[in-house]
């Protein structure tokens, strides 16, 4: 008899198999991103109905079979059911979880994604943060986990810190005020922005959702993400359109 696995996780993706069946993709603290098959889960009496759904979160006991996994229960402890009422939420919610989806591989240690989708998911139906703010946090934070961000410390021409600086897109670096003279493609970057990319990039995931910036400071941190996200990421993703309707 095949031995029960124990994961804790998220859905990310699920879709309909056959009849009664779904096939949902989770991202998991132990095996990273895997495929699990949950029979029976469109039945109306299924344990498994809501637990396979996407952004559900807890705890997934599988059976590990020859090509694939299967879901033979699950305790959920956050089914983020906010998002049904809250279509902006969830439309965000979704973006990020293709995000993930994206970024993330089976049997590599994804524990830091997961920790950040699922403190991402709760800063979106918190009240007092602006989504949009959200967004950028959570994309710089992934490029960050992923080791495909720029240096933000430290001038790319001299290695002295700044306070304030440029963002080369050509060097893919920040360069400070003393450099600027140099050629280059820049987007000038305020003390108060370049200080929110380097607090972003170094705090604790649970610390990432404490404040707010103004219109100009968002705008020059969206700036340098979306140049950021260009250079990294080569596709573009189904709900970004309706973001961008937003």
């Amino acid at each position: 008899m095949a031995q029960i696995m124990t994961v804790l996780g998220m859905v990310i993706a699920a879709q309909p198999i056959g009849e009664y069946d779904r096939r949902i993709v989770l991202l998991t603290r132990e095996k990273g991103k895997i495929t699990a098959f949950a029979k029976g889960a469109r039945r109306q009496n299924s344990s498994l109905l809501a637990a396979s759904n996407a952004f559900a979160f807890g705890t997934f006991y599988l059976y590990e079979g020859r090509n694939s996994y299967s879901v033979r229960q699950a305790e959920i402890q956050n089914y983020f059911s906010e998002f049904r009422t809250d279509l902006e939420a969830a439309w965000y919610g979704m973006y990020f979880l293709e995000i993930a989806d994206y970024f993330t591989r089976e049997n590599n240690d994804e524990r830091e994604m997961l920790k950040l989708l699922y403190q991402t998911m709760r800063a979106l139906i918190s009240p007092n943060l602006d989504n949009r703010l959200v967004r950028y946090i959570f994309e710089w934070k992934v490029m960050v986990i992923n080791g495909e961000y720029p240096d933000i410390f430290q001038c790319s021409l001299c290695g002295k810190s700044a306070k304030s600086a440029f963002f080369d897109s050509e060097r893919f670096a920040i360069v400070c005020d003393e450099c600027i003279a140099k050629k280059g493609k820049y987007q000038k970057l305020s003390q108060s922005a370049l200080y929110t990319l380097q607090y972003i990039a170094g705090s604790c995931i649970e610390h990432l959702y404490t404040f707010q910036v103004t219109e100009p400071v968002f705008m020059e941190i969206k700036n340098v993400i979306e140049l950021c996200k260009s250079k990294v990421i080569d596709r573009e993703f189904k709900t970004e359109d309706f973001l961008k309707k937003i």
